[in-house]
């Protein structure tokens, strides 16, 4: 076991002291680079550099080779359960990812099962440990899923959707067939987070993307229920360390109560709760992510270091913060603000940890 040169991310989501408030980037790795640029042409298309290990390491590492970031996440896509399950996933242009096979009815979701996380998405826990063996404890790396609830709107409605008619009108006409592929989904999402906090993932977080589409009775029966489930049955402990788990609903901070009583370590949050209101709220039960508006980062540096400190200021002293996005950097982000954000949550965090 290599020992962690950089830990602050994982002791800031177990509410243990740290030098200065960790920071890391929702796709960090992404479009906003050139260099992943590049390697997404290598690569071909999105599904293979997702499943070439070698690839997958290259993208996952590279924010970390222009950034002092404190953790790094998998590169991988939320969609890689359903399409082990054999639902034909592909990205058509313009249009974001698709599938040939979508479940529309008891019948479909009979069919599916549980996919051998080794045999069928084996691909991924290759690169988890090929990321680890590359990072040589030089920062934690951040397993994922997503959740239930998000992973059953792509496979009803066969892609992205805004209006989730197909998904919601399962809900609401045949609940116990969208309970029967929330089960299935569970078991899955369970499997795969252990499996790669078994091939050394350091902690894990359940994107929860489209649970705050549902009203607050749904979201409790249909989202937050199946990411409980999840928490109570993964490894939380794990090479002599504890694995913290990171529950994110975008959307869902009207029940950040709920959220804390869940299991998880820490929430996420997307930016429209004030920090500090959210810290109240859920006192010390669990550790906080977030929350900066993506789109500050088009802003000058010198406005993103006041943003930075607004947030700094408003979650207050103490550890149980790791800074973040509110959701993912945007494509097209320049790389020297991201630069600027990650250096001004160093420096201006220092003092709320003297």
């Amino acid at each position: 076991m290599t020992e962690l040169k950089n830990d602050r991310f994982l002791r800031a989501l177990l509410r243990e002291p740290v030098d200065v408030t960790p920071v890391w980037m929702m796709r960090q790795a992404g479009r906003y680079l050139p260099e992943y640029r590049a390697t997404r042409e290598k690569a071909g298309d999105f599904l293979t550099l997702c499943k070439t290990p070698e690839l997958a390491t290259e993208v996952t590492i590279q924010p970390l080779e222009r950034f002092p970031l404190d953790a790094a996440i998998l590169f991988s896509d939320i969609l890689t359960i359903p399409d082990a399950m054999g639902l034909g996933l592909y990205f058509a242009e313009g249009e974001g990812p698709r599938f040939e096979k979508p479940v529309r009815t008891a019948a479909d979701v009979a069919k599916l099962g549980v996919p051998d996380m080794q045999q069928d998405l084996g691909y991924v826990m290759d690169a988890v440990r090929l990321i680890r063996k590359t990072l040589a404890g030089r920062v934690p790396l951040i397993g994922f899923s997503g959740s239930p609830w998000t992973l059953a709107t792509y496979m009803i409605e066969g892609g992205s959707s805004k209006e989730f008619a197909r998904a919601k009108g399962m809900l609401y006409e045949e609940p116990a067939t969208l309970h029967q592929l929330l089960d299935v989904l569970a078991r899955a999402v369970t499997d795969y987070l252990n499996a790669q906090i078994a091939a050394g993932a350091q902690a894990v977080m359940i994107f929860d993307t489209w649970g705050g589409v549902l009203t607050t009775r749904d979201y409790a029966a249909f989202s937050l229920a199946y990411m409980r489930r999840i928490i109570d049955g993964l490894t939380r402990e794990h090479e002599g360390r504890k694995v913290p788990v990171i529950l994110f609903s975008k959307g869902g901070c009207q029940w950040l109560e709920a959220q804390a009583d869940s299991g998880a370590d820490a929430l996420g949050l997307d930016w429209t709760l004030d920090i500090g209101r959210a810290r109240a709220r859920v006192g010390d039960r669990v550790a906080l992510q977030g929350n900066m508006d993506p789109c500050v980062l088009y802003a000058s540096p010198e406005r993103i270091r006041e943003e930075v400190a607004f947030i700094l200021e408003s979650y207050g002293k103490g550890s149980g913060h790791v800074f973040n996005l509110g959701h993912g950097i945007h494509q097209h982000v320049k790389p020297e603000h991201a630069a600027a954000f990650v250096e001004a949550v160093h420096e201006l965090s220092a003092p709320y940890h003297a």
